[in-house]
């Protein structure tokens, strides 16, 4: 089976070509040197060339404030590339697997969201991820879409590699207490793709993927000091006084029942692989 991956050099993209070692599949990542997804016309002659037998897309626009000012390029990444990608998958008997977000709602709910539950982005790249999620749907209704949240991993820029940059510099940090949610570990959701594509059988949709608890970002950020030994106090602000761009939801805990009953995927607790998660990042220092 030949695997096509993009944003091969995102947090995703980089722990599914970690486990694409041990894998028995024909794997291909693409950034955007190999495959840019900016030149929507070209996009579908470059799929050609790979042919691949299943997409997963990783790639996307995730500078979730930049956004607000840099509509057009999160537009195409998040957007129209998906949905000349989608178009191809299904011309060509293509499976695709697409990677989405929780900032598709507003944050508004008190339970945790289901994939039923209503969408309604507070912000441009939120609204970009769902008009991405329609088009892809609409384009290969045979598309599976993952949605998931606060993403970090040993690779790239994230949550998680900030806090522990800051810690060993600041004494002081102040961290909001008001948004409510779960980490996702990369690898974690990457090894449940690998065993999407892996099983028997293909069930399109939305699903719905984080590991399991529910936190603030005050919490998250109180875990790795502990777990990373850290010395730095740490105070809870409520989001009004940390301003940003684009606006956060105040909720977005993710209900995984669909993908754990259908494809029997065991989801590990956010502390837990988070500890997995720093072990690594000191061990590479």
């Amino acid at each position: 089976m030949k695997i096509l991956v993009t944003g091969a050099n995102g947090q995703l993209g980089s722990e599914l070509n970690k486990l694409s070692e041990n894998s028995s599949f024909e794997w291909t990542f693409t950034d955007i040197k190999e495959l840019n997804l900016l030149d929507l016309e070209n996009i579908p002659a470059n799929l050609d060339a790979y042919f691949p037998d299943v997409i997963i897309n990783c790639a996307a626009y995730t500078a979730v404030d930049k956004a607000e000012e840099d509509t057009e390029l999160s537009d195409i990444l998040n957007h129209k590339a998906i949905s000349v990608i989608a178009k191809w998958s299904f011309k060509n008997s293509c499976k695709l697997l697409h990677v989405s977000t929780d900032y598709v709602f507003d944050g508004n709910s008190e339970i945790p969201l289901t994939e039923k539950a209503i969408t309604n982005p507070i912000n441009v790249y939120g609204e970009t991820k769902l008009l991405g999620e329609t088009r892809c749907l609409k384009n290969n209704p045979n598309a599976i879409i993952i949605r998931t949240a606060w993403v970090y991993s040993s690779f790239a820029a994230n949550f998680v590699k900030t806090m522990m940059c800051l810690m060993q510099e600041k004494e002081k940090l102040n961290i909001i207490n008001d948004q409510i949610g779960s980490p996702t570990y990369a690898a974690d959701l990457a090894g449940a793709i690998l065993k999407i594509i892996a099983s028997k059988k293909w069930i399109p949709g939305i699903y719905h993927y984080s590991n399991e608890g529910e936190i603030s970002w005050f919490d998250f950020a109180n875990d790795i000091k502990e777990l990373g030994g850290f010395k730095t106090e740490i105070n809870g602000i409520p989001t009004k006084e940390y301003p940003t761009p684009a606006k956060r939801p105040k909720y977005s805990l993710l209900d995984k029942t669909k993908i754990k009953e259908t494809y029997h995927i065991e989801i590990p607790y956010y502390r837990d692989s988070l500890e997995k998660c720093i072990k690594i990042l000191k061990n590479e220092k």
